[in-house]
Formats: structure tokens, sequence, C-alpha cells
């Protein structure tokens, strides 16, 4: 399931690309137009910036904006950066992968790798879509 960090992260970026003439914009404006906890915001903005998705300005006209071009932003990359792997077994994670601890199959013929290695098949385009993308959706 999508945390509510990453569905917030997300939804930032999106009100972020869809006001970009207007950034900087300050967290507090974030918060009120995408209905977002404040201090919440403000844990999700440090970590897009400590991973070089946003820039801040400091001062009265200070906020966020892109530092990461958001048409390169994807939204399984930020799933990925708050929430971890998107693959819902390790046995079958592209970037977090690890063997099934209790799994007694060989993972070339469980069953369950299988069927969980095709889900993620079939997100993966999906949530591949950028930032700028989204708003053609």
């Amino acid at each position: 399931m999508l945390s509510k960090k990453a569905k917030y992260a997300i939804k930032t970026l999106i009100y972020l690309h869809q006001n970009k003439t207007s950034t900087p914009i300050s967290a507090k404006i974030i918060a009120e137009q995408e209905r977002i906890p404040y201090k919440f915001l403000e844990t999700i903005l440090r970590d897009l910036r400590q991973h070089k998705i946003l820039k801040s300005t400091r001062g009265p006209e200070g906020g966020y904006s892109f530092l990461k071009d958001s048409n390169t932003i994807t939204v399984a990359e930020i799933i990925r950066l708050i929430d971890g792997p998107i693959a819902l077994i390790p046995c079958v994670s592209e970037n977090f992968y690890s063997k099934c601890n209790e799994c007694s199959d060989d993972e070339e013929t469980c069953k369950i790798r299988k069927l969980f290695g095709q889900l993620r098949n079939e997100m993966l385009p999906i949530l591949n879509k950028t930032i700028e993308e989204l708003n053609s959706i």
C-alpha cells in the first residue's frame, strides 16, 4: 500500500509542476492548497531536498522549486525514495532484491514469485510516468 508520505510527496510535486511559473512556493501555501499537514509536509520537503529533487530558497519570497527537471522525475522514483521497494515481495524487486528466507521452492518454479513478478512488470510502466506526464491523466 502506498504510504501517506509518498502520496503527499507526489501531490506536492504535481502542485509544484502545475505552478512552476510561481516558484519558489512556500511550504505553507503547498500545505494549504493540497491539504497536507504542515509539519508532515516539512519532513517530506526535507527528504525531497536531500535527494536533490527540490531546492529551497530562503527569505520572504522563498520556498521550494524543482532542482531536477520534472520531466525526468518518475512516480516510481518517488515511491522508492519514500517507501522503498515497489515490488510486494523481495525476490521480485529490481532494486532491492533479496531471496525469500522461507521459500523452499526454486525461484524459477515458484508460483508466488511468478505472480508477483508479473504484477510488478505490469505496474512499472504506469509508475514510470513522470510528474510532467501526470498532468495529462
